[in-house]
């Protein structure tokens, strides 16, 4: 949940594409996290992605670089607990010059990484040229959900 932006929803799960071992995209409405890294709320950056715009239509992730520091996103987790999460940074990064290490790599806390597309649109590759990153802190854990 990320109520700044108006986003409910559930996780999918992603793993690797097997041609090319980059991360799984959701599908057009949804909302995946990636497996092959920690869930949220434990140590290290848990990634969320979604989509910013499908076939021409806003997704999901339509206004994720709007966020700010201080904002809030929420993740019900498997074992009925909510993890809270505070914006510490949003950014945009160029495709080419991603900063995967930033991005996936080790930290010494519970992280969060939301990920979407961003910048200008290439209409012949059918591609956008950047990733807007949205960087997160574990702030609580709250008990199991009513």
């Amino acid at each position: 949940s990320i109520p700044k932006i108006d986003v409910q929803s559930t996780l999918v799960e992603l793993g690797l594409n097997k041609k090319d071992r980059t991360m799984q995209v959701p599908g057009p409405a949804d909302v995946g996290w990636f497996t092959g890294g920690p869930a949220p709320g434990a140590l290290g950056p848990a990634v969320i992605s979604g989509h910013v715009t499908w076939d021409g239509a806003p997704g999901v992730f339509y206004r994720l670089g709007t966020m700010r520091h201080g904002d809030q996103v929420t993740v019900a987790r498997k074992d009925g607990k909510t993890a809270v999460f505070t914006v510490t940074r949003v950014d945009r990064f160029s495709k080419s010059r991603f900063p995967s290490g930033a991005v996936y790599g080790a930290i010494d806390h519970a992280g969060l990484r939301l990920i979407t597309c961003g910048g200008a649109y290439d209409a012949v590759r059918h591609r956008y040229l950047d990733n807007v990153v949205v960087f997160a802190r574990l702030e609580a854990v709250r008990g199991r959900r009513g």
